[in-house]
């Protein structure tokens, strides 16, 4: 063992070396503090926020490898950023609200500190009434608000093939939601994406990798929003912080 291991072990465990220089001690306790500390400011330093990705398809990443998916860009656009989170995938392909309802306590047992919910749009695609719809989001978001997590709520819009009427009642659950709830609200998860042959799968419908990056892109600022009002779970004295309008 050399004589630099044995000084970091001296320094580590209160071993007597006395009998040594005390430039040599010196010199050794400045070696364990380089060895077992961390660069100030580095990221694994930082107490990370943990947002759940609470929604179907696009949260899960229909159609693409893991590095490709939501989660995984917007984990590491957050980290470009210098916010660096863990963001949980908790994506069920097929999923709908009703769906959601009935998995949200599991999945605030991993006790995110922000909600971002994603869901409505296979209710729309399956034609099923909007007031279901709202009325199953409304105790999703109950139930986050309960475990003092905060939401940020993401919107679905109904094509006009599926009538004037339908069309106006679907849309109209996001924004009259975020109201009732005082919720921050991002409109529409496809803004920029939807329509667009070179942003999407063959399937026309879920985002290829360079759509989810224009999703995670145009989010970025309403979370970042989000993020401002609620502190690590990790940071010591930090608690968690509910919804606010934004």
């Amino acid at each position: 063992m050399s004589l630099a291991c044995l000084l970091t072990l001296a320094c580590l465990t209160g071993f007597p070396f006395d009998w040594l220089p005390d430039g040599i001690l010196a010199a050794g306790r400045a070696y364990a503090q380089d060895t077992i500390s961390p660069p100030a400011g580095s990221q694994e330093t930082q107490p990370k926020l943990r947002i759940l990705a609470f929604g179907d398809s696009l949260t899960a990443g229909y159609g693409l490898s893991e590095a490709e998916g939501f989660t995984v860009q917007l984990a590491q656009a957050l980290a470009k950023m210098g916010r660096p989170a863990e963001v949980i995938n908790g994506g069920v392909s097929g999923d709908t609200t009703a769906g959601g309802l009935a998995r949200i306590d599991w999945a605030l047992a991993d006790k995110p500190q922000i909600v971002l919910l994603e869901l409505g749009a296979n209710d729309m695609l399956r034609g099923l009434p909007p007031a279901a719809a709202r009325a199953n989001l409304e105790q999703i978001i109950a139930k986050a608000k309960a475990a003092n997590t905060a939401i940020l709520l993401i919107g679905m819009r109904a094509p006009a093939n599926l009538g004037a009427d339908y069309q106006r009642d679907f849309d109209a659950i996001y924004p009259d939601l975020a109201k009732a709830q005082d919720l921050p609200l991002y409109p529409f998860i496809l803004d920029g994406v939807a329509g667009d042959p070179a942003l999407n799968q063959a399937d026309g419908i879920h985002p290829n990798a360079e759509g989810v990056a224009i999703i995670v892109k145009r989010l970025l600022p309403s979370l970042v929003k989000v993020m401002d009002t609620v502190q690590p779970a990790d940071k010591p004295g930090a608690s968690q912080s509910g919804s606010g309008a934004g």
